[in-house]
């Protein structure tokens, strides 16, 4: 049940954060050398943006978890290994 809540967390999160897009390009616009956006291209960066970063995200959380599952692993097998002498 506590996965159905995040998900749900994540929709007013994507237009949150394509807001605060939109806001700092019109911020930083002169100083980066962009010209000032607005809402729906602020929305389809930040679409693009989700899509190249949770990947990502998804494979270092996945990396994680296999390396604690391994010391985990490893730590049976001593314990084994440690009884049988």
């Amino acid at each position: 049940m506590h996965n159905f809540f995040r998900l749900l967390s994540a929709g007013p999160m994507f237009f949150v954060s394509a807001w605060l897009l939109m806001l700092f390009a019109g911020i930083e616009h002169a100083h980066v050398g962009i010209h000032p956006f607005g809402y729906l291209t602020s929305m389809v960066l930040t679409i693009g943006l989700w899509l190249v970063v949770s990947p990502a995200i998804a494979a270092v959380a996945r990396g994680a978890v296999n390396t604690l599952t391994l010391n985990r692993d490893w730590r049976r097998r001593d314990d084994r290994t440690a009884t049988s002498l």
